[in-house]
């Protein structure tokens, strides 16, 4: 970036960040970050005493990223444990948490791996085979995702967590509130944020990155020498709806800098201004496999059944 100086020292600067506009060298990039994601946690309360933060670890830069920084700034204080769930996906989950228990060894972070095989009895290659393109049994990603996060919580409740720390970053966050404003889905839309509330049979969920672009959080990984998995994406994330939704936001965002940090204000707004109607309904136990949920059985024994019942 010819003729950019950094903000703070005058240096060659490294980083231009479009919506400040900022400029930073690797220094100052690197503090700037950190920072944020230090506030982040404060503001918000995040973390609290000494309770055990459990890091849903997948191997990518986000959760990279949430690992290495929580492990930095609570590995003294608090408990830090990760948890690896294999969806069973050849050359790409197995490549991706092969590098996650490397760092995990390399940080002297504990870490437990789950697999979708053992917990289920299928993979998600079996469910892409029974979904595919024609999406005869529903999407194969709204598979992945439901049993990954009731895998997650169940789990984390297992290994005794306080809280549950995702790697979500701003423009997951945008696209979320985004789609859930096209979906009309009120209800999820409220349930954003940077924090979830605990209830019975739920570990909250945190998410330290909430405020963080996805090209910073590749430019701290890598400016910080973190190994994260960034060959070929999830092969059966073509089908994915949020694929529009990212397109759109990042153009936006090219076009109108700021535009995802304004979508992630206009939630926060609306839920200080909706006050007690953003509360979920109260939580029950699934009669199958006694997790959290609102009916009488939950939406991934519901998803099981599917699968297994389909030849």
């Amino acid at each position: 970036m010819p003729g950019k100086s950094c903000v703070k020292c005058g240096k060659k600067a490294v980083v231009s960040l479009a919506y400040g506009p900022h400029s930073f060298c690797k220094q100052h990039f690197l503090g700037f970050f950190e920072k944020r994601v230090r506030r982040t946690i404060r503001e918000n309360r995040l973390v609290e005493g000494r309770e055990k933060v459990v890091v849903a670890y997948s191997g990518g830069k986000d959760s990279a990223v949430t690992l290495y920084l929580l492990n930095r700034i609570f590995g003294k204080s608090n408990p830090i444990e990760a948890l690896l769930v294999d969806e069973g996906i050849p050359k790409y989950r197995d490549k991706a948490l092969a590098i996650a228990e490397r760092n995990c060894r390399k940080w002297n972070v504990t870490f437990k791996r789950v697999f979708f095989e053992k917990e289920f009895g299928f993979s998600m290659v079996d469910v892409m085979r029974k979904t595919g393109p024609k999406k005869l049994l529903g999407s194969t990603c709204a598979y992945c995702g439901v049993l990954r996060r009731q895998l997650f919580n169940s789990y984390a409740k297992k290994m005794k967590a306080g809280k549950l720390a995702t790697g979500h970053n701003l423009d997951d966050e945008a696209q979320s509130a985004l789609m859930n404003v096209f979906d009309a889905d009120t209800a999820r839309f409220f349930r954003l944020g940077p924090k979830s509330a605990a209830s019975k049979g739920m570990v909250a969920r945190i998410k330290p990155l909430y405020l963080c672009p996805e090209k910073e959080v590749i430019a701290f990984a890598k400016m910080q020498g973190i190994e994260f998995f960034e060959q070929q994406c999830c092969p059966f994330k073509w089908q994915a709806k949020r694929n529009d939704f990212r397109q759109m936001v990042s153009e936006f965002e090219a076009k109108f800098p700021g535009t995802m940090f304004s979508i992630v204000r206009f939630l926060k707004e609306a839920k200080e201004l909706a006050g007690d109607k953003t509360k979920g309904k109260k939580l029950g136990v699934c009669q199958k496999c006694g997790e959290a949920t609102s009916q009488k059985v939950c939406k991934a024994c519901k998803m099981v059944e599917r699968i297994v019942g389909k030849g």
